[in-house]
């Protein structure tokens, strides 16, 4: 069966000026375009539609879904259950942070007292349901799935100490980034050296277990996906690449 742009656009939500806008980047092309110009799809292309709102949903760049759909070991069965594995964890992330939030509430008004474990329970999983959201897809294509779950465990297992260890770790090597780029200085040199330990001691805090190629192979990714260059850069450019280089030098 054929449907025209205005009927997909209907069935599913997504305007015919953002199917138009695929159909330009490559993204979704029609089954074929009539002598007057109207687009129209078949069912590959509305199961395509499909995959694309999907990672969509999990907040996936769209030049990062084109090039997982277009990857010849696509395959859209084995999507679909990596897409219902998400949902389902993301569904449990989302109702440990309720409970929390209400036994938030029932403390502040008198209900029931709060531990502090309790409370920083929350936090914990407030950073992980933000990684997933932002890094999941492309970390579990790199990595794995059992890399990723064992490093989420690792996380929920840290104290109130460790997890504030961690937290100023990561503001310190920004800190030491921003002065190391603003200086000048030379990834192979002494900063640079010292920048890569105290990163592979960050990322070892969630580490199952530290390998310098996946230590290089993470710093890469800083450069090409925007979002981590977008953080590592927020306030001064080039800390991204900075890192990226040292890791690459003094990883061992």
């Amino acid at each position: 069966m054929e449907y025209s742009i205005q009927e997909v656009a209907e069935m599913t939500g997504v305007s015919t000026r953002t199917l138009r806008y695929y159909d330009e980047i490559g993204l979704l092309k029609p089954l074929y375009t009539n002598d007057s110009g109207y687009r129209y799809y078949g069912e590959e292309e509305l199961n395509r539609l499909q995959q694309i709102l999907f990672y969509k949903e999990r907040g996936i760049r769209l030049q990062c879904i084109l090039e997982i759909l277009d990857k010849e070991e696509f395959d859209i069965l084995g999507a679909l259950y990596e897409h219902l594995f998400e949902l389902q964890n993301q569904k449990i992330r989302i109702e440990k942070l309720i409970l929390t939030v209400n036994k938030t509430i029932d403390s502040l008004e008198g209900r029931k007292k709060m531990s502090n474990a309790e409370k920083f329970e929350a936090f914990k999983q407030k950073q992980i349901q933000e990684n997933e959201e932002k890094y999941g897809t492309e970390i579990r294509q790199k990595y794995g799935e059992d890399s990723v779950r064992e490093s989420n465990a690792k996380m929920m297992r840290m104290t109130e100490e460790e997890y504030k260890k961690f937290q100023k770790s990561e503001t310190r090597i920004k800190e030491k980034l921003q002065a190391a780029v603003r200086s000048h200085a030379d990834p192979s040199g002494e900063i640079g050296e010292e920048i890569t330990e105290l990163h592979k001691n960050w990322i070892s805090m969630t580490w199952g277990q530290y390998r310098p190629e996946a230590h290089k192979g993470l710093a890469e990714m800083y450069v090409k996906d925007e979002r981590f260059l977008e953080y590592y850069d927020e306030e001064v450019s080039g800390c991204a690449e900075f890192l990226k280089a040292a890791v690459l030098y003094w990883a061992k």
